[in-house]
């Protein structure tokens, strides 16, 4: 399967496999194995945390419930976790918005621009169905390319109380 079916699919659906908003943290380690754990999101809580499969990024809750959904795309290579738990699969990056549009077009994903993430030098388009953002920037003067695609959260209340600092 090629990045752009990946990421065409997550449009679409909202999930790829085990992943997806509000998914279950325990099917995404067994599924894919333990990640790498970047650490908390706020210097003043444990939680939500983030986890990274190679540039898949997932933002987790203490409920372990999936928060936000994240594929970097900016660097030279896309490593994503593969079928097999522990394993990464490698695809080249430089995609441009052009062969999103047309990955997202030949998946029947619906899409629009979205002037709300487009400013200076970035532009951004979001699915309808799922709601994903692609970011996208400027390469003087060439296609623009990916740098970010994004499922965001549903703004989740966690039903276990945070844990209250000691005096």
């Amino acid at each position: 399967m090629a990045v752009l079916d990946i990421l065409a699919e997550m449009a679409k659906t909202g999930r790829w496999g085990p992943v997806a908003i509000g998914a279950d943290w325990n099917g995404v380690t067994t599924a894919f194995g333990e990640p790498w754990d970047v650490g908390a999101m706020s210097r003043r809580r444990k939680w939500p945390r983030l986890f990274a499969y190679g540039d898949l990024e997932l933002s987790v809750c203490r409920c372990r419930r999936i928060l936000l959904v994240c594929v970097q795309t900016w660097r030279e290579a896309i490593e994503l976790p593969s079928s097999v738990p522990g394993e990464t699969q490698v695809f080249p990056a430089a995609v441009t918005r052009h062969d999103v549009t047309r990955a997202l077009d030949r998946a029947g994903c619906p899409w629009r621009p979205d002037a709300s993430l487009t400013f200076g030098d970035q532009c951004a388009l979001t699915a309808l169905p799922s709601g994903a953002s692609f970011v996208f920037r400027d390469s003087q003067g060439a296609q623009p390319l990916l740098n970010v695609m994004g499922l965001l959260g549903d703004f989740h209340v966690c039903p276990i109380p945070a844990r209250r600092a000691k005096p």
